[in-house]
């Protein structure tokens, strides 16, 4: 284990905490930046098998952080991420939540909600391009991401094991065929 990477993952992960506003999705594209390219401490198949594994687990969906530490530096670097990722937003929510009150309805309360709602829908579709691109140029799960995103913002109410089933049957139709 190194103390150069256990200091490098602070640096990394503690100010993405603070930027992720729409939650673990938020920053999926900077953590594939700093992850993959810039510290290369996960390959991109590393990393689309990391993520995978953390939406298939039940919690929240920041699982992906923990993991990519312990693929750095093992057990300690699974401890320093979870702390340099989680404790910083815990106690800045915490802060905060207790003036945010205070100040609904005025123009700023209203002003900062309004806009947080594009940034994270941005971040989020930015998070949402980077694992696809993570899969490389493959047009059939290019083409199953669109549909059920398309599907989605048609029909917002059904349900998503609906959508995860009619997107697992295109992509299966679409290796079959191609």
């Amino acid at each position: 284990m190194d103390s150069k990477t256990l200091t490098a993952l602070v640096f990394v992960f503690a100010p993405l905490s603070l930027v992720s506003i729409g939650g673990g999705q938020s920053v999926i594209a900077e953590l594939h930046h700093q992850a993959v390219i810039v510290h290369s401490w996960v390959t991109q198949r590393e990393f689309a098998s990391l993520f995978a594994l953390s939406r298939a687990a039940p919690g929240p969906g920041a699982l992906l952080v923990p993991l990519i530490g312990w693929r750095a530096a093992g057990w300690p670097g699974m401890l320093v991420v979870s702390l340099a990722y989680f404790l910083p937003t815990s106690i800045l929510v915490y802060g905060v939540s207790s003036v945010w009150n205070r100040w609904r309805g005025s123009f700023w309360h209203t002003a900062i909600e309004q806009g947080f709602a594009p940034v994270t829908a941005g971040l989020v579709l930015a998070g949402g391009v980077t694992i696809l691109r993570s899969g490389g140029n493959d047009l059939v799960a290019w083409g199953t991401a669109c549909f059920v995103a398309a599907w989605r913002l048609w029909q917002p109410k059904t349900h998503p094991l609906i959508l995860l089933g009619i997107g697992a049957a295109l992509f299966a139709c679409g290796r079959v065929l191609a």
